[in-house]
């Protein structure tokens, strides 16, 4: 399923998912580095604590993603796409993030026909 849904929705979806997340980059020799983070929202921005591995492949590579995982089988998880800008933080570095594609994804079969082509229950979030 696949519904458009404004940036105040997108920013409760955070809240309500908690401060733990995983962020996913890419590395120089393309491959992914996820590791888990704190997610934090600053003045409306969605500030992520991370090492020196993770912000250097976000400084040459930045658009990234971060996965909220559902807390159970029946949930949503959350995945953000975003562009990522880095920064010192006040204990090391931290990303800052530019969402551009944010959708509510659970791995439950949908009817047939489905009513997306995501083949799962996916729910796009604008803002």
């Amino acid at each position: 399923m696949n519904i458009s849904v404004a940036r105040n929705d997108l920013v409760t979806a955070l809240r309500q998912r908690g401060s733990t997340a995983y962020i996913v980059t890419v590395s120089h020799l393309g491959t992914p580095h996820v590791v888990q983070t704190q997610v934090s929202e600053q003045g409306g921005a969605v500030v992520l604590e991370v090492g020196p591995h993770t912000a250097g492949n976000a400084r040459t590579r930045p658009n990234v993603s971060v996965l909220f995982p559902s807390a159970r089988a029946e949930d949503y998880s959350l995945i953000v796409d975003a562009i990522a800008t880095v920064e010192p933080g006040t204990s090391g570095l931290r990303l800052l993030l530019a969402p551009t594609r944010a959708v509510l994804h659970r791995p439950i079969r949908v009817p047939d026909p489905p009513p997306s082509s995501c083949g799962s229950d996916c729910v796009p979030l604008s803002f």
